[in-house]
């Protein structure tokens, strides 16, 4: 099926997808030059341009012709018409010149033919066929003595079959050309002719012509004239002019019916997609709607209408070509039934994404066609629609036809410049993430990405890369690991069998084994190594994108999104970069040109490298810690604050997972800061560091020494020092545990409390169950003050009565009192001011 009106858009013929071809372009006729009256007499019917018979291509040969061929086959035939039309344009030249001498020069007397056997064969017929005279109507006569005035008519061979103008053959002199050039009296007035249909008789095609009759110029003026005063009259009329009430109520009247057509088409499409597949192209045919009062409002419900009936009615798996084979076997009228419906479907699922991605692109480029009504304006509406429905079908669909091709529309607009289309596909990428189980749409898109940031040059919004977080490759490993651990389905060996079952038993114990292994294999809808290997892949490339703006675009802004990545997914990068990867996050720290959240994300990408396979590596992380330690106090309550919840993903890394790796010291420095750090902060980062207090003072037992007063050895502590090793944090106590007890959140007061008498698991001063089996991430998260509302909620507070209140009660000197009073008691008199006498004594003055 071809659509109406719409050109193919060559993202559909993609490497992506085994069924996106292309269809044929139109090909363009060659204008023709339009020959003088006197050649155009021997200009036959035969010659007209015949009508161009061939066959539309079928879409079943669409999808086993490729690109290249129709290219090729496009350059071949446009060649050809190009040099047809030269020749052509030549011997209309050539013709043209002739006819121009022949009609300067005397006339020549008639040729008389050397062909006298020919001749006389002819006449002979011409008896035969010839009727009397007296049996030809006048007009018949007329003709034939017209004809007989014309060189050419006599002049020409009437029995043979060659064109008026033969090719040029290399036998013939000048002379033999020169006479076949039609001939005409000098004093012959010029006629124009019209071309007949031709006779064709024993001896060949005799043409038929006919003089054109002259109109009357006075005659066609009076007619004209009438015609003006007719559409003059039929103008003067007036139309009728509408209200706008009346215009709101037309257009409501048309929408009402276009929204019922689309519900009917709809609802048989829905009802019976095999017999209705039809439908389908009248409902896109809407996508062009032409009334401009209903246009907008129309494609929008159409686009939305296709988009939900092509999510229901497709089917779940990929619907490939036929082979030549399939195609010559007979099959039953089901099976051809069906392969129509699945034919129709692709061929109209590709249309209506054509149709898609064609608005989107006349938004971009602020193109409209001269035929279009919809202006610029409404475009950028019907474009988030469109953008909508890719968004939809991306997700929606994964294993369809055409998938990669959505991908490769979508991806470029998640860097789109509008903010709501852009946030559109981004969702949209992360939720397909989410939901592949399988790895094929991850993999797709991550190419696609890839290709997309390096081909900007690395200038793509940070939005872009921050979708590789969503990748769901680090769940599927651990549910690997645990299919791996799980006991597998152990069938008996030959030798098992013959030892210990009869026959009859061998036999049917083969028949459970071959219908169990069936069952499996049914169950299964992918093998772990597929799993793995695109895994695999889809990793690489994550990682070797990574990798590219480490090393060329380090002052880039998806430098934190990078960094962010490769903290979540540097367990799973191999063991020979690791040392290489630490180098470059250490450089990146010290060069003092990032900001304290991306430096978190070095650090933690540090860590979780050496937390896993990297635990085998002999690597000191000091200079790690210290980075840490320095910058402790740059969080604060304000826009700071919501990055520890990196900050305490690096404690946990850091002291809960390499807690053998650690020196006293070194802990003791830390849980100091830590501590001092919860006064600056808001209630949910200081809830989530007294956690990370409490696992601190369980995993070290000597911890608890900072909570008495003596000091434990030499020094002073000194909390400016940058280094923990030598700051002598023994040598103090946590005394903003008491503080934080008079705390207004009672989440902190509760843990300020348990960590003053030791952080007991047990007894009258352990944790509640769900403050303690709780993470500090989790924590900081649950009590967070994002909405401006405290958590738990403040208890209201009943209002006291007011009592009565009086001036003087609040004197207790008698003395006073009584001077008050009689002060108030004095009434003051105010006498009234005379205006006009102060007036009176400014004027004298």
């Amino acid at each position: 099926m071809r659509s109406v009106g719409l050109s193919p858009s060559p993202l559909w013929h993609s490497h992506w997808d085994p069924l996106s071809v292309g269809t044929c372009d139109r090909y363009t006729a060659v204008p023709r030059a339009v020959p003088s009256p006197a050649a155009r007499s021997l200009v036959t019917a035969t010659q007209l341009p015949r009508k161009n018979t061939k066959r539309v291509p079928s879409f079943r040969k669409l999808l086993r012709t490729s690109q290249i061929k129709l290219d090729n086959k496009l350059k071949n035939k446009q060649f050809k018409q190009k040099s047809a039309a030269k020749k052509y344009r030549k011997e209309q030249k050539k013709l043209r010149e002739a006819v121009r001498d022949a009609i300067a020069s005397k006339p020549f007397p008639l040729e008389v033919y050397k062909k006298k056997q020919i001749a006389e064969k002819r006449e002979e017929e011409e008896e035969d066929d010839a009727l009397p005279l007296d049996m030809m109507d006048e007009d018949d006569l007329k003709l034939m003595e017209d004809l007989a005035q014309k060189a050419s008519f006599l002049t020409r061979d009437l029995s043979s079959n060659e064109p008026v103008h033969v090719k040029k053959r290399k036998h013939e002199s000048v002379i033999d050309k020169y006479e076949k050039v039609p001939r005409r009296m000098q004093s012959e007035p010029e006629k124009e002719l019209i071309h007949l249909l031709p006779i064709k008789d024993k001896g060949g095609i005799i043409p038929q012509t006919m003089e054109k009759p002259v109109s009357n110029v006075a005659q066609d003026e009076e007619e004209d004239t009438e015609e003006m005063e007719e559409a003059e009259d039929f103008s003067a009329e007036p139309l009728p002019v509408l209200t706008p009430e009346e215009m709101a109520a037309q257009r409501r009247q048309k929408l009402q019916e276009r929204k019922m057509h689309i519900a009917a088409l709809a609802s048989a499409i829905l009802s019976e997609p095999d017999n209705n597949i039809k439908k389908l192209k009248e409902l896109r045919a809407m996508l062009m709607e032409q009334d401009p009062n209903v246009a907008v409002i129309v494609r929008k419900l159409v686009m939305v209408s296709l988009m939900e009936i092509f999510k229901d009615i497709a089917p779940s798996y990929k619907i490939r070509p036929l082979t030549e084979a399939e195609k010559a076997t007979k099959v039953k009228k089901e099976t051809q039934k069906l392969r129509e419906f699945e034919e129709g479907l692709v061929s109209q699922y590709k249309f209506y994404l054509e149709n898609l991605e064609q608005t989107i692109k006349d938004w971009k480029q602020r193109k409209l066609k001269k035929s279009n009504v919809i202006s610029l304006k409404a475009y950028k509406g019907l474009a988030e629609i469109a953008v909508k429905c890719l968004c939809e079908l991306l997700v929606a669909l994964p294993h369809f036809n055409f998938h990669n091709n959505i991908i490769v529309l979508i991806v470029p607009l998640m860097n789109d410049a509008s903010k709501m289309i852009s946030q559109l596909c981004v969702e949209a990428v992360k939720k397909l993430f989410k939901q592949d189980k399988l790895g094929y749409a991850s993999l797709g898109v991550v190419k696609v990405i890839s290709g997309l940031v390096r081909g900007r040059n690395y200038d793509v919004r940070p939005e872009v890369l921050k979708v590789f977080l969503h990748l769901r490759i680090k769940e599927v490993e651990l549910q690997k690991d645990s299919e791996d651990i799980a006991p597998k389905k152990k069938f008996m060996t030959y030798k098992e069998k013959r030892k210990n079952l009869s026959r009859m038993q061998r036999k049917w114990k083969k028949a459970e084994e071959k219908l169990e292994r069936e069952l499996l294999e049914a169950e299964a809808s992918e093998s772990k190594e597929k799993k793995l290997k695109l895994h695999t892949e889809t990793l690489n490339i994550v990682f070797v994108t990574y990798f590219r703006i480490l090393k060329k675009a380090q002052k880039s802004p998806l430098l934190p999104a990078v960094l962010e990545g490769l903290a979540k997914f540097a367990h799973l990068i191999n063991v020979e970069f690791f040392d290489d990867l630490l180098i470059v996050l250490h450089s990146l720290i010290a060069s003092g040109g990032l900001s304290y959240r991306e430096s978190l994300h070095c650090i933690l990408s540090a860590f979780h490298i050496l937390s896993g396979q990297g635990d085998v590596l002999n690597i000191d992380p000091m200079k790690f810690y210290t980075h840490l330690y320095k910058t402790l106090f740059s969080l604060h309550a304000g826009r700071t604050n919501d990055d520890m919840g990196i900050v305490l993903q690096c404690l946990d890394v850091m002291f809960a997972k390499r807690r053998k790796q650690v020196s006293q010291q070194r802990a003791l420095a830390f849980l100091k800061r830590l501590s001092t750090l919860t006064l600056h902060v808001l209630p949910n980062s200081s809830v989530g560091i007294l956690a990370t207090n409490r696992v601190l003072m369980q995993i070290f037992p000597k911890m608890d020494l900072l909570l008495d007063n003596e000091s434990q050895g030499s020094g002073v502590y000194l909390p400016e020092l940058e280094e923990p090793e030598h700051c002598n944090a023994q040598n103090t106590a946590l005394w903003e545990l008491h503080l934080l007890q008079r705390h207004y959140h009672p989440i902190v007061q509760k843990f300020a409390a348990h960590l003053i008498v030791g952080a007991p698991t047990e007894g009258s001063g352990a944790l509640s169950l769900d403050l303690s089996q709780r993470p500090a991430t989790e924590l900081f998260e649950a009590y967070s003050m994002r909405e401006m509302t405290f958590n738990p909620p403040v208890a209201s507070v009943t209002p006291r009565r007011k009592d009565t209140f009086l001036p003087t009660d609040s004197f207790i000197d008698e003395e006073l009192n009584k001077r008050l009073q009689q002060h108030i008691s004095e009434t003051v008199v105010h006498k009234p001011l005379d205006f006009a006498k102060h007036l009176k004594e400014s004027s004298l003055s």
